[in-house]
């Protein structure tokens, strides 16, 4: 599907979601749309968006208003990332390569996930843009390096640690799926498959004649895995349980470019992670697919920027899937937000189109907010915008939420 029939057909994320679920396999679609356990931090995140409001200010010139901006010292078209997501490969073939290639048309930067399935020079080659890196911390610290130099190499712009996944998630309708990473077929998911023989085509068999199994191709070659091999509800992934600030402080140190450190919650670990040597920070749950009861990161946004927004860049990631959550993300002191689920839909749905899709739809309503708030630049969006339940921060996460439903149901 091309762009211009997209922009007829999806007028929201929403659209673009309904489209990948119609395409995928449930067990990839849950994957992707789920969190962990009973989904209460991936409904906490979308709570925490909705209990915000905007106070709009009126009788202001907007009319010159852009959402152009500046991230590490470089200009992007507005305060948006693609976050990274692993295997996307798995929604379409090359999805990597569609997601990246759609950044670099919307003018934001894309985050390659070590877990893709895509090799980072390919990508690079292929995609060009922006392109930052996310890493895992590996429990064979040489692997990790040698990863980094090959990402400066291939010319990798920012590095993404991932720092909130000591150990693999549970996700028990993983395990009711019958999915795994690597993914495998299976007993449970074999008929849902095959009433799918689109996506089996075009992602599986497409790329298994042209380049093989399904690895993660970033690993090194003693932990890479083809997508066959695995037992259902297993992740075959080197999680590493003993990072240091040491470890930080390291890699820091190998990286010419800009460090980020992705999922922290607490001003304190933020103030740490400066002493660190980072130069940015992500505020992030991982999307809600990691500690079921993790305190939503907007809720902890204001805690952290006020703890260390003068001294590095402070980004917010999980949730954002409107442009409003961007504003708001914005008007309670972050630089710039990732977002993650809304490409990947468009991704599952159409592609490089689907994706450039989902980038227009919330660059677009992120505009749109700037102007009915009266703020011509994103650095108009302040505080004073914004109408705040008085007990916001620091609240729990919900037992359910409006996105319950939609989560669970067929």
């Amino acid at each position: 599907m091309t762009i211009d029939k997209l922009r007829s057909k999806a007028l929201a994320i929403s659209d673009l979601r309904a489209m990948a679920r119609s395409h995928l396999p449930r067990g990839i679609f849950d994957y992707v749309a789920r969190g962990t356990d009973e989904d209460r931090a991936v409904s906490g995140n979308a709570q925490a968006f909705d209990e915000i409001a905007f106070a709009p200010r009126v009788v202001r010139d907007v009319s010159g208003v852009s959402a152009a901006c500046t991230l590490f010292g470089k200009p992007s078209a507005a305060p948006l990332v693609v976050a990274p997501t692993g295997f996307a490969g798995l929604l379409w073939r090359d999805g990597e390569i569609a997601a990246a290639r759609a950044a670099a048309a919307a003018g934001v930067p894309y985050t390659l996930s070590t877990g893709s399935i895509v090799p980072m020079e390919r990508l690079k080659e292929e995609a060009g843009g922006r392109l930052w890196l996310q890493l895992y911390v590996w429990p064979q610290r040489q692997m990790t390096r040698e990863l980094m130099t090959r990402a400066q190499k291939a010319g990798y712009e920012a590095l993404v640690i991932t720092v909130d996944t000591p150990v693999a998630p549970f996700r028990p309708y993983n395990l009711r799926n019958g999915f795994s990473i690597p993914f495998k077929l299976s007993r449970r998911n074999a008929l849902d498959i095959l009433r799918h023989p689109r996506w089996l085509f075009n992602v599986v068999l497409r790329r298994y004649l042209r380049h093989g199994p399904m690895v993660a191709e970033n690993y090194p070659e003693q932990l890479r895995t083809p997508l066959a091999a695995a037992k259902p509800g297993k992740f075959n992934l080197p999680f590493s349980d003993d990072v240091t600030w040491d470890d930080i402080r390291e890699l820091r140190r190998l990286w010419t470019g800009p460090v980020l450190l992705k999922g922290i919650l607490d001003g304190e670990d933020a103030q740490r992670a400066v002493d660190a040597g980072v130069d940015g920070v992500v505020v992030s749950n991982h999307g809600g697919r990691n500690l079921d009861c993790a305190i939503a990161p907007l809720r902890v946004l204001p805690e952290i920027v006020d703890r260390i927004g003068h001294k590095a860049t402070v980004l917010l990631d999980s949730g954002v899937t409107r442009g409003s959550d961007i504003a708001k993300a914005l008007a309670l002191g972050a630089d710039g937000v990732l977002a993650g689920r809304a490409p990947l839909f468009g991704v599952a749905a159409a592609g490089e189109a689907g994706a450039l899709r989902a980038l227009e739809l919330l660059i677009e309503e992120f505009v749109r907010v700037m102007t009915y708030t009266g703020a011509r630049t994103p650095a108009g969006l302040t505080p004073d915008l914004l109408r705040l339940p008085h007990d916001f921060t620091r609240q729990a996460a919900p037992a359910a939420s409006r996105l319950a439903p939609a989560l669970s149901s067929d």
